[in-house]
């Protein structure tokens, strides 16, 4: 069993599939799009064949990602090496992009940043 992939809803489509191609070398398959639910979305696909479904729709209540709460929580990218967190995190910051931890090695071991994309979800950084 594997986990064939995760989604998101987002307000805004074009910026997310924009970020995760810039910083994350993500490639996109061509927009999906249901009239009549009003539902868009594409499939970004990582190496390895990871994908991130990315979604949007009228009317899909925002949570609070300044705040704690249950369901998931992060998603986590390897970029290989410290010195390519420190890098990718710095591109994030210069960007514009929240900073919600330096780099830094965690109590369980991992030498980890975590930023956030530009609707606040958690993204850590990490070798």
């Amino acid at each position: 069993m594997k986990i064939n992939h995760i989604a998101l809803y987002t307000n805004q489509l074009e910026k997310m599939k924009h970020f995760y191609e810039t910083y994350f070398d993500a490639k996109s398959n061509e927009r999906y799009y249901n009239e009549k639910k009003q539902f868009r979305s594409y499939f970004l696909i990582f190496e390895e064949n990871i994908r991130l479904e990315i979604m949007e729709k009228p009317n899909v209540e925002v949570r609070d990602s300044s705040k704690e709460s249950l369901g998931f929580v992060h998603i986590a990218f390897s970029v290989g090496s410290k010195e390519n967190v420190e890098q990718l995190t710095k591109r994030l910051v210069d960007a514009g992009y929240s900073l919600y931890s330096e780099p830094r090695v965690t109590g369980d071991g991992y030498y980890e940043s975590c930023v956030g994309d530009p609707d606040g979800n958690r993204i850590e950084i990490t070798i």
